[in-house]
């Protein structure tokens, strides 16, 4: 191996050290010293103290001045920021079309909206028989999938400030009308991580939808698949899988690490 094929190979190595040493940070493990850090990584304390200097030199660490441990900067922040703010229909579109492709029916992106909820983006079904849905249309979140799924992932208050007074509508006779209800339904939600819509919008009609999650952990959207009853039915439970894995799919490629189906 020549000389600059040596310092390649050096050069990636104290990348990929540094790029352990930022992935070692996280909500259970927010500081680190430089002995306990060397442990973890099972690398040499002097090289663990050279990649933590560097690294607060960069602005990616910063270095508590009382205890000597180290923590996330203000650069990695920003960077959060950054991918945080990737455009929703980017971040859609792709994983959008696979969903669409492996279950063969309409595929819809919606955000709420007080108590609506608004379709921001849309695939048709390829089958012959589809439904003709609309872009920027909106619904009652109560009796929708995507809706469903976007009040059961609110925190608390703000779910309870939007119940207070709210009259909900039946716009079939599978809807449900009732506060005590919903919040059940939504407990149930939380619960398995997708909703179903079973004719609660539309006779004959079913949905089933997964969050979207932003960096924050925030379901600042819901991908939901909807068809016919007698073509979805009988295979909901493999329609809310891969779903669930559409939306953990582009939850990734709006900067979401943690768990998607926790509450």
């Amino acid at each position: 191996m020549n000389k600059d094929g040596i310092a390649r190979s050096a050069t990636l190595g104290s990348v990929a050290n540094a790029a352990r040493v930022l992935k070692s940070f996280g909500p259970n493990d927010r500081q680190w010293g430089v002995s306990d850090l060397a442990r973890h990584l099972g690398i040499a304390k002097s090289t663990a103290h050279r990649l933590l200097a560097t690294l607060t030199d960069e602005g990616l660490l910063e270095q508590d001045p009382q205890t000597g441990r180290y923590r996330l900067g203000l650069a990695v922040f920003d960077m959060a920021a950054a991918a945080q703010s990737t455009d929703l229909h980017e971040a859609v579109m792709m994983p959008m079309t696979e969903l669409r492709n492996r279950t063969g029916e309409t595929v819809q992106v919606a955000v709420l909206d007080g108590r609506d909820v608004v379709y921001v983006e849309r695939l048709d079904s390829p089958n012959t028989l589809r439904l003709f849905l609309e872009v920027g249309r909106r619904n009652a979140a109560h009796a929708t999938g995507c809706g469903k799924v976007l009040l059961a992932y609110l925190r608390p208050i703000e779910l309870d400030r939007l119940l207070d007074g709210w009259a909900l509508e039946a716009k079939t006779a599978r809807t449900i009308t009732d506060a005590g209800t919903l919040r059940r339904e939504l407990a149930e939600v939380r619960r398995r991580g997708y909703s179903v819509n079973r004719h609660e919008s539309e006779t004959g009609v079913i949905s089933i939808a997964a969050p979207i999650r932003d960096v924050s952990g925030r379901a600042l959207a819901a991908i939901s698949v909807a068809g016919p009853a007698d073509r979805l039915e009988p295979h909901e439970l493999a329609v809310s899988q891969v779903t669930v894995e559409i939306g953990a799919a582009i939850s990734r490629r709006l900067g979401f690490r943690g768990t998607i189906g926790a509450a």
